[in-house]
């Protein structure tokens, strides 16, 4: 019969996790503006528009996104508990 063994800790015991790369609240507003820049380029390239319009219109949207969805999707309250 084999055991499996837990791989070993590669950090010195007691050490605080690293932070993850983005925050959720970056994420969700990234996401978000990157869907919003897709439909927008989706649906100028379907008015048979220049490809490279199509492009430019996502690119805008997405980018005019990026702040308004900054300051709606705030980040989460901290409770002092």
């Amino acid at each position: 019969m084999t055991q499996t063994t837990p791989p070993a800790n590669p950090g010195p015991s007691g050490s605080a996790p690293e932070p993850p790369f983005l925050s959720l609240h970056t994420t969700v507003v990234l996401l978000t503006a990157l869907v919003i820049g897709l439909v927008a380029g989706g649906l100028t390239a379907l008015t048979s528009a220049p490809i490279a319009a199509a492009v430019l219109t996502g690119l805008a949207a997405a980018g005019s996104a990026v702040p308004v969805l900054r300051s709606l999707i705030g980040p989460p309250e901290h409770s002092s508990q």
